[in-house]
This record gives structure tokens, C-alpha cells and sequence, in this order.
């Protein structure tokens, strides 16, 4: 017997609805959309400053627009299963590579006379910052609809298989909806795992009619695994194959063929100087600019908070930085002055909540913010004063978290890799749910980040965070 009749619920066919031509579809539209208000943008903005600018010559180029989408399906960016990270990489590539070979082709035309520099300056720069802003914005309206992304079945449902579906369903973004589980061990039929089955063994794959697989076995022999890739291969025509590595990095890692032996090269971004240089690079403009246009808004807060409470209006704290040097992380004041008092007696007057004040380091209601302070925590303005944290080069713009003390044992070996690189204002953890994710989930999430670094993940997670701030995604 190689399969069982799926209990209800146990098949999705919500998920099956998914659909990589609904899903490229919608893509391209954003891209159409976000191309052609770059384009537009960036004439207005020049007319202003030339209002004798020809403005027939930039609309007769609306044609054009469609070869950048061209050029992205080439290169796979329609597709389902991208890191953010990496397709911000791929984009921001393409995008320029199209715009050099538009400037080149209308240089050596000699039809650059008709068009303005300017102009071509701008629909690059914004097509840049728009392209991967609206593709943000279609997955998070759409990333949850049934249409959205593709169906995929999870060969093995051990805990492997588990950890694969849960993943899956928790970034829906990513585009693979888990339909069904599939795994030869009878004990396991009938199982589900957040709504999606065990229906059967893995031959029930050939009657599925998907084309998308992932195969989560990393337990068992060689020999039965390259049996697996081989009788399935043949069936699915998109394959991912979960190798025994829990832990290890997974952003830009490409597969090297060695002489017909599969290697994985593993780019160490941490040991590279110059990605490290143009981090710091990056830190130290956009500190310095943010810095001078927020100066009015600093004023303020800092107004606010002497009139609300007295006491200081930043409080610095003692945090653990890059290769465990200590240095004070600074904050606009959010708490009373004597808040370790007033936590203390809210715990013994409540014991009920020190259960959350064990798991998160954190209460929902905290008694010790103050009324501005739950504001300014909000909004995370509370953090607008690490930027001179950053500027002295004790915490970078992203990173993780930055912890005390006494988080260290909770951090136990993983803690080497935290100390590798400077905390963050901003970082993983901070844009996948702040404070409604667990202090395990924080290390896992701060550890990812330490083996995966690259300038555009760091590039990825400020472009969410502006957008958690905005949401008040888990703030409080």
C-alpha cells in the first residue's frame, strides 16, 4: 500500500489554486507600473528645473519600458522561491546593465543630443529604489492569496520535512505553498503539519501533477537518496534537494562542479574588505545625513520627554559589541527613573506575568514607560541617538540586536558568531516580529544573519524596516 484517501483538510486544495503564471503575471504588471512612474517622475522633475524640456522625446520612449521586464524574465527574476536578498541583488544588476546598455546604444546613435543626462539619472535612480519597493508591496498584499506562488510537495515528512513546511507557510512570500506531505513510512499517514498531510508514500508523487518538489531527507544513505533524485528527476521538473547542513549558510552559496563531485562554495562576505569597507561607508553617509534632517525632530522629543517625566532625556546602557568590547548604547528615556523598583513590584504583584517577562525580556504593558516613552517605542524614535553609536563605530545601521550581559549564556556557543560583527540599530529580528518573537528566536535570527551577511541583505532588511515601523508591526 503506497497511499492512503486524504482526510479532509489534509490535501490543500487552497494551495493547489497557486499559480507561477498568476504570480509572473502579477510581477511584470508591478514592474510595468513602477518602470513607468520612474520614467515619468524623473521627467517631471526635470521640467521643473527646464521648462523648455522637450517633453514628446521622453514620451515616445514608453516602448522601451517593456524591455526591462524582458530582461528580467531572462534571468529568472519571475520566477517563485527568491530570497529578498538575492533578488535585490539580481535586480539592482539587471536594472543597471539595461540603463548602460540604453545610454551606450543612444551614444554611439548619436541621438544622446535629444535627451537630457539628468533625466536618465533619475529614471535610473528611482527605477532602482521603485522596482523592488512595489514587487514588497504586491507580496505583502498578495503573498497570501490563492493564486499566489506555486504548489510544491515535501518528499519525507521526518522532522526535516516538518521544519521545511512550517518555513514555507510562515514566508508565504517565498511563493512554494506546501500541498502534501509524502513519506514511504506508514505510521506517518494521516499526520498533518499546519494543515498540510501526509497523504501517502512517495509514489503517490507521479499521480500529483505538480512540477515542483523539495526533497527533505537529509538522514538517509547516499545510495537511497541518488535513487530518489533520479526516480523523481524525471518527474518533477523543479527539484530542491535539502542536504544534512542545519545551520549552515544559505544566501550566496553556488554549487561548483569538482571534476564531477558536487561542491558548495560558501562566500565568506565577512572576511571580504570591500563589502566591509562599503558597509561602513554606508553607515557613516547616511548617519550623518539622517542625523542633520532629523535634528528638528530630535528637538523635540527631547522637549517632550523633560515636560512628560523628570529625569534625563537619554539613557545610556552598557551592550555587548563587536569582539565583546562594551560600549553604551544610547536612547531617548522611555522608563521612570526608578524602573527596576517598579518592574519588581509589578512582578510580585503579578506574578502571572512573569512568565512573558521570562520569555521575551519584555511586557506588553510595561508599567515603567512612560507615556511618551510607549510613543517613542512605537515608533522606534527611542533609537534615533544610536546613530552616534554608529557614527563612532560601535554599532552599524543593521546588525543584531545588541544584548547585555546576562544574555550571553543564552546566546552559549553561538555567541562567537555574534561577536564577529557590530550590532545594529536595525536588524532580522526587528523585521520579523520585533517583540513577538521568542529570545530563542532572536539568536536563530541573529546567527542567520552573522553567516549570511552581504550589503544587500542589509540593503533588504532597512527597506522592511521602514515598513515595520510604518505597520507598528510588534512594536510596544
Amino acid at each position: 500500500m503506497s497511499k492512503v484517501k486524504p482526510k479532509e483538510g489534509q490535501f490543500s486544495p487552497y494551495q493547489s489554486l497557486a499559480s507561477p503564471f498568476y504570480t509572473a503575471l502579477a510581477l511584470v504588471l508591478t514592474d510595468l507600473s513602477t518602470l513607468t512612474i520612474s520614467l515619468l517622475l524623473s521627467v517631471w522633475l526635470r521640467h521643473l528645473l527646464e521648462p523648455t524640456l522637450p517633453l514628446g522625446n521622453y514620451l515616445s520612449l514608453w516602448p522601451l519600458v517593456a524591455l526591462f521586464p524582458s530582461v528580467y524574465a531572462l534571468v529568472g527574476l519571475y520566477g517563485v522561491g527568491f530570497p529578498p536578498p538575492e533578488e535585490l541583488r539580481r535586480l539592482s544588476y539587471v536594472t543597471t546593465m539595461v540603463f548602460a546598455a540604453l545610454g551606450t546604444a543612444t551614444f554611439l546613435s548619436k541621438t544622446g543630443i535629444n535627451y537630457s543626462r539628468g533625466v536618465f539619472f533619475l529614471a535610473w535612480g528611482f527605477t532602482l529604489v521603485l522596482v523592488p519597493l512595489g514587487r514588497v508591496l504586491v507580496r505583502e498584499l498578495c503573498a497570501r492569496r490563492p493564486w499566489w506562488g506555486a504548489p510544491v510537495v515535501v518528499l519525507g515528512a521526518g522532522k526535516t520535512g516538518e521544519t521545511v513546511v512550517r518555513v514555507l507557510c510562515k514566508t508565504p512570500a517565498l511563493g512554494l505553498k506546501p500541498v502534501a506531505l509524502l513519506d514511504d513510512d506508514p505510521a506517518k499517514w494521516g499526520h498533518s503539519v499546519e494543515g498540510v498531510g501526509v497523504i501517502g508514500g512517495l509514489e503517490l508523487g507521479r499521480e500529483l501533477g505538480l512540477r515542483r518538489a523539495i526533497i527533505a531527507m537529509p538522514g538517509v544513505s547516499r545510495e537511497k537518496l541518488l535513487s530518489i533524485v533520479e526516480q523523481y528527476g524525471g518527474i518533477f521538473s523543479h527539484l530542491i534537494l535539502i542536504p544534512d547542513l542545519f545551520g549552515f549558510s544559505s544566501l550566496w552559496v553556488s554549487a561548483k562542479d569538482l571534476g564531477g563531485v558536487l561542491g558548495l562554495e560558501v562566500r565568506q562576505q565577512l572576511l571580504l574588505p570591500g563589502p566591509r569597507f562599503v558597509k561602513r561607508a554606508m553607515d557613516v553617509i547616511v548617519s550623518l545625513v539622517g542625523g542633520l534632517l532629523i535634528s528638528p525632530l530630535v528637538l523635540v522629543i527631547a522637549v517632550l520627554i523633560k515636560l512628560d517625566s523628570p529625569g534625563p532625556v537619554l539613557y545610556g546602557h552598557t551592550r555587548i559589541g563587536q569582539d565583546g568590547r562594551w560600549f553604551k548604547a544610547w536612547k531617548f528615556r522611555t522608563m521612570l527613573r526608578n524602573a527596576d523598583q517598579v518592574l519588581k513590584e509589578h512582578l510580585e504583584k503579578h506574578p502571572e506575568l512573569r512568565e512573558e517577562w521570562e520569555r521575551y525580556q519584555k511586557l506588553r504593558n510595561d508599567p515603567r514607560v512612560t507615556r511618551v516613552g510607549r510613543l517613542l517605542r512605537k515608533t522606534s524614535l527611542d533609537e534615533l541617538p544610536q546613530l552616534w553609536n554608529v557614527l563612532r563605530g560601535e554599532m552599524s545601521l543593521v546588525g543584531p540586536r545588541p544584548i547585555v550581559q546576562d544574555e550571553i549564556r543564552k546566546y552559549g556557543e553561538k555567541f562567537a558568531l555574534y561577536a564577529r560583527v557590530k550590532p545594529g540599530i536595525t536588524g532580522l529580528w526587528q523585521v520579523s516580529g520585533r517583540n513577538e518573537t521568542t529570545f530563542e528566536e532572536r539568536v536563530a535570527l541573529d546567527t542567520y544573519y552573522v553567516r549570511n551577511w552581504s550589503i544587500w541583505l542589509d540593503l533588504y532588511i532597512l527597506a522592511r524596516t521602514v515598513w515595520v515601523v510604518i505597520s507598528r508591526k510588534g512594536a510596544y
